[in-house]
């Protein structure tokens, strides 16, 4: 049976059979063989059925005694089974198994079945229940040895093909498969098992050993696929020719000894590393990340000053108006005194800095043009040397002639095609994404491993303190007579929700819903409403009110997150907590504490799910992000956690980059070894790795460049 062999190909498969496994997205016999199970039972033994509830879910083995349909309130349907043990009475067992208005169970379990049942069994009144649980019927057939007496895989089942049926065909396709056939996609270094024994072991292990072995090499030959293409992408992008954009630094010498503050240990490193890579002859690719509030934006301004004095322009795109907005206003008040000319582009705005006296453009140009240089700059007197903007610098009239740096602000926020568009505005341009959400090495290693990274760890001194706590929302009274108090002693605020308007469909407060009970509860203090739908010029009126203090809370949705830097503001609400992520919630803590008062987030649910409430109290106990970001990486995964499915993570088959990271360790030190030696995969022993990038641009993992 050959590896892309096409299911409706395969004679004991046939096509009616085909069509259901296509629905499932198992097209080829290679799909059906990487249908790995989501977890094995234990067939060569069985618990006991329990007279009390269970902490965690048991596999059981049982007869139907017997199966009724119960009306419910409503169409409500409950099927109800009484599983019995092999003694076939009560006393040495007895379980009711229940399903909620699932029709296709009915038909299939009847009484005098032997049934195997998986599930967490509860206690109710007198009598041990297990709802909704997992079961398979153990039919007496020829068959019988694949799904009983063994370690039973148990794949994940879809329309019209049961956990049983499935397992049946991935059995008899790997009786075909032929080791031949099947060449390791990893080097024996990595890992000595055959590919064909490991397909084996992992749908129908010998033991629970040899089912661990098996999934190590399937963990590393996928996580090997996905470094492999990043180190060649990588070997790819340092193969091209490009430009030095950093030539001197005294501009940016002049900015540093402007600022009020000095930079942080892990700012001039990260300083000192970007422009290693912009004074180089090759583009710079680099993600910079780092905790809210570690000074991102004096990082990338800093580098920005590099270029602009090397003769080129550089640009920022930030995913909203308010954020580029803020960073205009940043840069501006920090670039005027340099002369350096700085311009605003956003769907809304388009704002340009006239020529400014301290900053010699015309003889700096003239100096370039006549030295010995191989970099031209093209006639700019009144261009501006720094563009900050949202989507606007995309297209043509934003002002580009001369882009050496562009920096991605919030990149995650920001499609494939959109982040190399803006790249593709200069002619090899350095590119430098950044990142507010702090992202954990292993994500990083996967996500944007094609990039240099750096980090920034520390946090600048003389910030005031963050206390985060959980309240109820019944507690909201207290709540505003403690804003209250703040506000009078000349503070400011936020009032977060997770909706504009109210929704019949989601049981969250909407911020314009609640707007006006705000504005009573806190008077005579001023309050303002702001979201994503109110218009610019408004917006840009209510941002500026609230910056100078005439407005002191702001009543928002998460158009705030990322941004807005008022260091007055020390007191933040978030209403309806546990509908935001861990990371999202860590974001909007870091719009307070950026001045020196002691500032106080105070979390409100309604939820009093345990797992809600355990979610919240991570941030209670800490406001290191590295720390927050692993917490909701485990509890909603990476896809979540930073959108990957626009960053081009490809789908995990079979490995979980929180448990396995000492594999993709392991993978990605044996793919760089290989493409180090091998760029081009040109050597016999290197050829089959070549299907491992055979796969479409569009699934490059960073796609910077």
């Amino acid at each position: 049976m050959r590896w892309d062999a096409p299911l409706k190909e395969i004679p004991w498969i046939g096509v009616p059979r085909a069509r259901q496994l296509e629905r499932a997205g198992l097209l080829t016999a290679a799909d059906l063989l990487l249908h790995f199970p989501r977890r094995w039972e234990d067939r060569t033994r069985f618990d006991r059925i329990p007279h009390d509830e269970t902490e965690g879910a048991v596999c059981l083995c049982g007869f139907v005694q017997s199966a009724a349909v119960k009306r419910l309130r409503g169409r409500m349907r409950l099927f109800e089974v009484v599983l019995v043990d092999g003694a076939g009475h009560a006393l040495s067992g007895q379980l009711t198994l229940r399903w909620f208005n699932l029709y296709w169970v009915e038909k299939v379990i009847a009484a005098g079945q032997r049934l195997i049942v998986y599930g967490k069994a509860k206690r109710r009144g007198r009598s041990v229940t297990m709802d909704q649980p997992d079961f398979e019927v153990v039919e007496e057939d020829a068959e019988t040895s694949i799904h009983f007496e063994r370690i039973a895989p148990i794949h994940r089942a879809t329309e019209g093909l049961s956990t049983r049926v499935l397992r049946a065909m991935i059995w008899r396709a790997i009786q075909e498969i032929q080791s031949s056939d099947f060449p390791s996609l990893i080097p024996k270094s990595l890992d000595g098992l055959s590919r064909a024994e490991a397909l084996r072991q992992i749908h129908f292990p010998d033991s629970f050993e040899s089912l661990s072995r098996a999934r190590r090499h399937l963990v590393l030959t996928e996580f090997f696929g996905i470094q492999l293409s990043i180190a060649a992408r990588r070997a790819e992008q340092r193969a091209l020719p490009g430009l030095s954009h950093s030539t001197s630094s005294s501009l940016m010498e002049r900015l540093h000894e402007s600022l009020p503050f000095p930079l942080t240990a892990a700012q001039i490193r990260a300083i000192d590393e970007i422009r290693d890579d912009m004074g180089s002859q090759r583009p710079m690719n680099r993600l910079l990340h780092g905790d809210v509030g570690a000074g991102k934006t004096i990082v990338a301004l800093s580098v920005m000053l590099l270029a602009v004095e090397a003769g080129f322009q550089a640009a920022l795109m930030a995913p909203t108006q308010i954020l580029a907005e803020q960073h205009y206003l940043t840069f501006q008040r920090l670039c005027t005194p340099l002369g350096i000319r700085v311009a605003l582009r956003t769907g809304n705005r388009k704002e340009n800095s006239g020529p400014l006296p301290l900053f010699d453009h015309d003889r700096w140009q003239a100096e370039l043009l006549s030295g010995a240089k191989d970099r031209v700059r093209l006639e700019a007197d009144m261009e501006p040397d720094i563009l900050v903007g949202t989507h606007s610098l995309l297209y043509e009239g934003a002002g580009f002639s001369r882009l050496g740096l562009a920096v991605i602000d919030e990149q995650h926020k920001f499609g494939v095609l959109q982040r190399a568009k803006l790249k593709d505005q200069g002619r090899m341009p350095d590119m430098l994404v950044m990142t507010a959400t702090p992202i954990p090495r292993t994500l990083t290693m996967s996500l944007y491993g094609d990039l240099d990274v750096s980090t920034l760890d520390e946090l600048p001194k003389g910030r005031g303190k963050i206390v985060t706590a959980v309240r109820d929302s019944a507690k909201l009274p207290e709540a505003a007579k403690f804003l209250k108090d703040h506000l009078a002693a000349g503070r400011q605020g936020y009032v977060v929700y997770p909706l504009i308007d109210a929704s019949e469909k989601l049981e969250a407060k909407a911020a314009a819903a609640e707007f006006e009970k705000w504005r009573i509860l806190l008077e005579p203090h001023t309050c303002a409403l702001l979201h994503g739908r109110i218009p610019a010029e408004e917006k840009d009126s209510i941002m500026e009110r609230f910056r100078n203090g005439t407005i002191q809370v702001l009543v928002a949705t998460t158009v705030i997150e990322v941004g807005i830097d008022v260091p007055n503001a020390n007191i933040m609400f978030i209403e309806n907590a546990e509908r935001f992520g861990l990371a999202q919630l860590h974001q909007l803590r870091g719009r307070i504490g950026r001045g020196t008062h002691k500032s106080y987030c105070i979390l409100l649910t309604g939820d009093g799910d345990a797992e809600s409430i355990e979610k919240l109290n991570v941030l209670e106990k800490t406001s290191n992000g590295f720390e927050i970001a692993e917490a909701d990486w485990e509890l909603r995964g990476p896809g979540d956690l930073l959108g990957t499915a626009q960053s081009g993570m490809p789908p995990l088959r079979i490995g979980n980059l929180v448990r396995d990271t000492e594999l993709m360790y392991q993978a990605r030190g044996a793919a760089f070894v290989v493409i180090e030696r091998d760029p081009k995969l040109e050597n016999p022993e290197h050829c089959h790795y070549r299907d491992l990038l055979a796969r479409p641009r569009s699934a490059d993992l960073s796609q910077v460049s």
